[in-house]
């Protein structure tokens, strides 16, 4: 639920309903079940931590919604994590009131599931997290209660997709959820649509049989991104076909624009200048479109001139801005969007080489990794100016990703570590660091509802950022 607020009133009213009038016990429900869904589960996990159900004997309930509401838990900003990236396209939540001092052991675990081979990083709304992934011959979409991990729904098709490069041939892009509708794309190709609550498929297309694309390096990692009611992706085909807008509701083709090849670069898209445009970092370069009508707006060559090299760092807009980002020696530019099309404000190709870590922004910084391998990765904080180098981590993480949650970093480094970092521009400040994972892991977090979903090659973990006090 995005950027939802429990109000002081809700509390008042349910300990009110529950004190004093416990002869009208089902008001209480009532209520219970007219609240946002984020309070409702902050709530039944309270309740289930001591072992009592929602719908428990009236008096014992009282006692302990009583507490509950003296805590400021419930007045918590939260909302979901329905896309790669986050809900608002820049890997940033709004959340509060989330536990910051963790200890030793990290924040608490509230379960833990093994899962096929994989990349996809997991999606969340509704109470549903969806994970991506593979088990021999068959890529599956599980749907799982984002409080207890419990399955909804499983969706399973046939897959052959083998890595040209020996990695696994699990799913790469993350699903995407818009309203009571999923949209996920296999490493093969395959482009399925489904409903949220039951998992039950709606259409599905072949887009590289349909477009004649060759599998990529790394088979498809893009992820769908949604725009009102069309689903763009970065197709890839050089007839044309580069990048194709699907319609959201029959999966039909409704536009298709330049004969850019596939990156694994997932696009955004902005308002700027009133208009809605669609952001591609594909092979070639930055695409800018008109996201109803595929008019290119303008590009921009960046690309690598070695051969074996992707663009996967996908574009961050700030306010009137783009930076883009790639590894094997191209690094970073940041460009204005104007009416006459792109603009460089600056261009570094040192201080920011991001291999597949999308940049976040707070204030007048950027944060992220650079490096194409593990031995010369490094968090950095640039100068979002001049895309100058203000500091450099000490402690490495190899090649890691990131969130912004509550003025903190949350990352993953690809040994497994979970890390929490002030968000500092003037030095580095890891706050807590625990080991979670073997290697790899490559997939960037999630945070929905207080919840942090965290997952490697073959298993996914939830663990609880909720604070319970103002103590934590």
């Amino acid at each position: 639920m995005r950027g939802s607020v429990e109000p002081p009133f809700a509390t008042v009213t349910i300990v009110r309903v529950a004190f004093l009038q416990l002869s009208y016990w089902a008001r209480f429900k009532s209520l219970y079940h007219r609240a946002s869904l984020p309070n409702r589960l902050h709530l039944e996990n309270y309740l289930s931590s001591m072992n009592i159900h929602i719908f428990s004997r009236p008096i014992v309930l009282v006692a302990v919604v009583a507490a509950f509401a003296l805590t400021d838990v419930r007045n918590a900003i939260s909302e979901d994590w329905p896309r790669l990236l986050g809900p608002n396209q820049n890997s940033q939540s709004s959340e509060t009131n989330l536990l910051l001092n963790w200890p030793e052991t990290g924040p608490p675990v509230l379960w833990r599931k093994a899962l096929g081979t994989g990349f996809s990083p997991p999606v969340i709304a509704n109470n549903h997290v969806l994970v991506f992934h593979r088990k021999g011959d068959n890529a599956i979409l599980d749907a799982l209660d984002a409080v207890t991990g419990k399955p909804k729904w499983s969706y399973t098709y046939e897959t052959h997709y083998k890595d040209s490069y020996g990695f696994n041939g699990g799913p790469r892009s993350a699903p995407t959820i818009s309203g009571n509708r999923v949209y996920a794309i296999g490493a093969d190709g395959l482009l399925s649509c489904l409903t949220l609550d039951k998992g039950t498929l709606i259409w599905k297309r072949q887009v590289l049989e349909d477009f004649r694309v060759p599998q990529n390096f790394f088979g498809v990692g893009v992820s769908p991104v949604i725009e009102g009611d069309l689903l763009l992706l970065n197709v890839g085909a050089t007839n044309g076909a580069g990048i194709v807008a699907f319609d959201t509701a029959t999966g039909e083709t409704r536009w298709q624009a330049t004969g850019e090849e596939a990156s694994y670069s997932t696009p955004v898209t902005a308002t700027i200048n009133g208009k809605h445009l669609a952001f591609f970092l594909a092979r070639g370069g930055l695409v800018v479109l008109e996201t109803e009508t595929g008019q290119i707006i303008d590009d921009y060559s960046f690309r690598a001139r070695k051969h074996e090299s992707v663009n996967a760092a996908s574009p961050l807009v700030i306010e009137d801005t783009v930076l883009i980002s790639s590894s094997y020696r191209v690094g970073s530019a940041l460009l204005r969007v104007g009416a006459e099309g792109l603009e460089d404000v600056w261009v570094d190709k040192v201080s920011m080489q991001s291999h597949w870590a999308t940049c976040l922004q707070s204030g007048d910084v950027l944060y992220g990794c650079t490096g194409r391998h593990e031995n010369e990765a490094a968090l950095r904080c640039l100068s979002l100016a001049d895309g100058s180098l203000l500091w450099e981590a000490p402690r490495g993480l190899g090649r890691s990703t990131y969130i912004m949650a509550a003025g903190h970093l949350i990352g993953v480094g690809e040994r497994g570590d979970l890390v929490l970092i002030e968000a500092n521009p003037e030095r580095y400040i890891e706050k807590a660091r625990v080991r979670l994972f073997a290697h790899p892991a490559w997939a960037p977090p999630s945070l929905a509802n207080g919840l942090l979903y965290v997952r490697d090659e073959t298993q996914i973990v939830c663990m609880d950022l909720r604070k319970r006090n103002a103590h934590e």
